[in-house]
């Protein structure tokens, strides 16, 4: 495995962190399921302390997608229409077009952005680039134009990824994203912005946290190789046979906080112990469960600021079934209620729409023809 990354980013970027940092706890967690049957499911928590007014939005096929540079270079913007239909979530705090960092189009491609303050520094445009997109359009950029991680590994290196904190009005904190993009084949990879340059990581834990970067975390999975899902039964202690007092004690040692490292190491062991699920409902089901252990009630994550206390909790789960192009979500006061969208009515229709994901139809199952209205 690599190094740890060296944590040195440019002053400008750990003043902007430090800043916000009482307020941005953001604890997000992703994590991939291949069924038996090759059915992939992308399942993704959003953990957040304020309320950032979560849209949905269904996306057709030609919608206009943005690649710009900081306006202070006065370099030509270009205006896509996106070669495929998809369907997203933004904050809808921030004022302007919406900032894509949870869905999936119409290939099966999908999308998962994590905070990662501290270490994410972008990329660095010039006069003579002629490539490039804004971190807040990268994500519709991505999930229009692109059908397959094998494609992005190629292209996505080709562009300059940044961001300027002057062109961005209503968001509490700067967009320090690392991203999680997975294809309905299984394959996935991380992507993240590490001292000005674009680093792409092969998930092949198939999970991502927040901070630090992908490669710290595989290396840290290393302290906890001893944890098993078969426990010793019993051991003789003289002359006494001392039996177990119940199942699961091979985890005995499987960090229960909600730090990002410990989020990592409990999703990827408890992923890798799951039995491998036969088929799509299975898969979503044990994407469920995984996802249940790092779900964050209110007032269990604080942080403060003076006098005011924040907590970090679940405001919505997302559940991807890649495959078969369905969506399921719930937010945090239906989180054992999912709703869900056929997406591929909601292509077929060319339909754009939003919704506040606060306010969808709970508990209504299925929200596919709200979409078609």
């Amino acid at each position: 495995m690599k190094q740890i990354m060296n944590k040195k980013i440019v002053a400008a970027s750990v003043s902007a962190t430090l800043a916000f940092a009482p307020l941005v706890s953001n604890a997000c967690t992703a994590v991939n399921i291949v069924a038996k049957d090759g059915s992939v499911v992308a399942g993704r928590t959003m953990e957040w302390a304020f309320d950032m007014k979560w849209q949905l939005t269904a996306n057709p096929k030609g919608t206009p997608i943005s690649l710009s540079a900081p306006a202070a270079l006065k370099l030509p913007a270009t205006s896509l229409s996106s070669k495929y239909a998809f369907v997203a979530i933004s904050p809808g705090v921030l004022a302007g077009p919406p900032a894509y960092l949870e869905g999936q189009n119409e290939t099966g491609l999908a999308i998962s952005g994590n905070f990662l303050p501290g270490f994410t520094e972008y990329q660095t445009v010039t006069a003579q680039d002629k490539s490039y997109v804004s971190i807040l359009n990268l994500g519709g950029f991505i999930l229009g134009m692109f059908s397959s991680v094998k494609e992005l590994r190629n292209e996505l290196p080709k562009y300059k990824v940044w961001f300027d904190p002057s062109e961005v009005k209503g968001l509490p904190t700067p967009p320090w994203l690392h991203l999680v993009l997975t294809d309905r084949s299984g394959d996935s990879i991380v992507v993240e912005f590490v001292k000005g340059q674009m680093m792409i990581h092969n998930n092949v834990a198939g999970v991502l946290t927040n901070a630090p970067t992908y490669d710290w975390h595989l290396s840290n999975l290393r302290n906890y190789l001893s944890l098993t899902p078969t426990a010793t039964a019993a051991v003789t202690v003289g002359n006494t046979n001392v039996t177990e007092l119940g199942q699961g004690g091979g985890l005995i040692g499987l960090p229960a906080d909600y730090t990002p490292p410990s989020r990592f190491v409990r999703a990827t062991y408890l992923k890798h112990f799951t039995y491998q699920p036969s088929n799509i409902t299975d898969a979503i089901q044990a994407t469920g469960h995984i996802l249940n252990n790092v779900d964050i009630p209110v007032g269990v994550a604080r942080s403060s600021d003076g006098k005011q206390v924040f907590s970090d909790y679940t405001q919505w789960v997302n559940i991807k079934d890649l495959k078969n192009n369905r969506m399921k979500i719930a937010n945090y006061a239906n989180r054992t209620n999912f709703i869900e969208i056929n997406l591929n009515e909601v292509f077929k229709s060319g339909k754009s729409k939003t919704w506040q994901v606060d306010k969808l139809p709970y508990p209504q199952n299925d929200l596919t023809v709200e979409f078609l209205k």
